[in-house]
């Protein structure tokens, strides 16, 4: 499959992405992220081995872009849990009554 990852052209395999990361141990994720086998690799570090470019260079969307096409599963940026607002019980009564209550 042809594509482009930081301005330059790549013709990437899925056998050939196997490839290039076997023997390459994991970091830590923290972000992005790709399945490759059965280790989960970064975005970034996926990029960086198979266009030998420096992370800086391109984008996590364009690697997630072409591992996507490529059949690899992906995880996205994990969503932060909305924190919840614990109301005291004369806060609850006030909200049901409609009266807003400072505090």
């Amino acid at each position: 499959m042809r594509c482009v990852i930081a301005r330059f052209p790549f013709d990437l395999t899925k056998s050939g992405v196997l490839e290039s990361m076997k023997g390459i141990k994991p970091e830590q994720v923290v972000g992005e992220s790709v399945t490759i086998g059965r280790r989960t690799y970064p975005v970034k570090q996926v990029g960086q081995v198979i266009t030998r470019q420096d992370r800086r260079d391109f984008s996590a969307g364009e690697v997630l872009r072409a591992m996507t096409q490529l059949g690899f599963t992906c995880r996205g940026l994990p969503q932060a849990a909305v924190p919840t607002r614990v109301l005291s019980p004369l806060q609850q009564a006030s909200a049901m009554l409609g009266i807003p209550v400072t505090v």
